[in-house]
């Protein structure tokens, strides 16, 4: 494919997938055959300083295949999904004026869904009104928060799992703050927006992943203590010892670095962290496959074939490029 070929509503790729499940390693494949600029898709990688354990292009792959919006913020500045739709529409924007095409990689399925099919204005962000409900949860646990969510929006209840404090947190505080819905104030949003992303853009969306999940926690698994012996801990250590972050933060939550605070805070040992830090990104990939299962308008591309052998890297590419092609006919 070449410039010319770039439809006259302009194409864009999302590439999307659980983590740890080769991601990057195809971005990188395809900007060889295609004339495509990366955005970066990951709620971890816009915070400088977090590079192992975010598992972030290294110098070489960056130098290769550079990646917009990472390295964008001090861990200590929260990013939303508000925010990343802001910056994605500029980056990609900007991609399609120069006459390529902007090829979206990451993990963070909030920011896919927000950009795709828009994100509602919402109330800012209310410090009472969240510790209040941080309190009950802390008294009563997150599934009871849940419960309280899946009486007033039962459609985003059902979209999130009951021990994901962050989310559930937010969502009842913007029915706190404002008594409407997230999901009211999204379809109001729908109904005032003639223009959405889907429109604008031909999206082709794909997903990269294992057959087998036992074969993702295995990858997982090598991957976490791949990132120990490079240094994580020390890694944490300098966030740790800066002094401005906390555990509420959602740099430190991520996965991984939540762990490894805790491990350096003296409330785990050193083989409960590993222990953790490896359920958790179970755990993370678990989320994401679960929003995958119902996201409409996706290509599925397997590292493994159904009798379980593992796809090399030019077999990956190539099925990938063929999913392109055939969108774009």
């Amino acid at each position: 494919m070449n410039n010319s070929q770039i439809p006259a509503c302009p194409l864009v790729i999302c590439l999307m997938g659980p983590t740890a499940s080769g991601k990057t390693d195809l971005a990188i494949g395809l900007r060889e055959h295609l004339p495509v600029e990366l955005v970066s898709v990951d709620s971890a990688l816009v915070y400088r300083g977090m590079d192992i354990g975010s598992a972030k292009p290294d110098a070489i792959e960056l130098a290769a295949a550079p990646h917009r919006l990472i390295d964008i913020r001090d861990p200590a500045e929260p990013y939303s999904a508000a925010d990343f739709c802001a910056d994605a529409e500029r980056e990609v924007a900007a991609i399609v004026a120069e006459g390529k095409i902007p090829l979206l990689v990451g993990g963070t399925m909030l920011y896919f869904k927000a950009l795709l099919e828009g994100l509602a204005e919402m109330p800012a962000a209310d410090a009472e009104v969240r510790r209040q409900i941080e309190q009950e949860a802390e008294t009563f646990g997150w599934p009871h928060i849940h419960a309280q969510l899946m009486a007033v929006d039962p459609e985003l209840a059902a979209q999130i799992h009951p021990h994901h404090s962050q989310r559930l947190s937010r969502a009842l505080e913007v029915f706190r703050v404002s008594g409407k819905t997230m999901t009211q104030l999204r379809q109001s949003q729908l109904q005032r927006d003639n223009r959405p992303f889907t429109e604008r853009y031909k999206v082709v969306q794909l997903a990269i992943g294992p057959r087998d999940r036992g074969r993702l926690h295995d990858r997982i698994a090598q991957r976490f203590s791949r990132m120990l012996e490079q240094g994580l801990v020390a890694e944490v250590t300098q966030l740790h010892q800066r002094g401005d972050l906390h555990p509420d933060l959602p740099a430190v939550r991520a996965v991984g670095y939540r762990q490894v605070w805790d491990y350096l805070e003296g409330v785990l040992t050193y083989d409960e962290m590993i222990e953790r830090g490896i359920i958790a990104t179970r755990q993370l990939a678990k989320r994401q496959l679960t929003w995958l299962r119902s996201w409409p308008d996706l290509q599925w591309l397997y590292t493994d074939d159904e009798q379980g052998r593992a796809l090399s890297r030019e077999e990956i590419i190539e099925s990938a490029l063929n999913f392109i092609g055939d969108a774009t006919i």
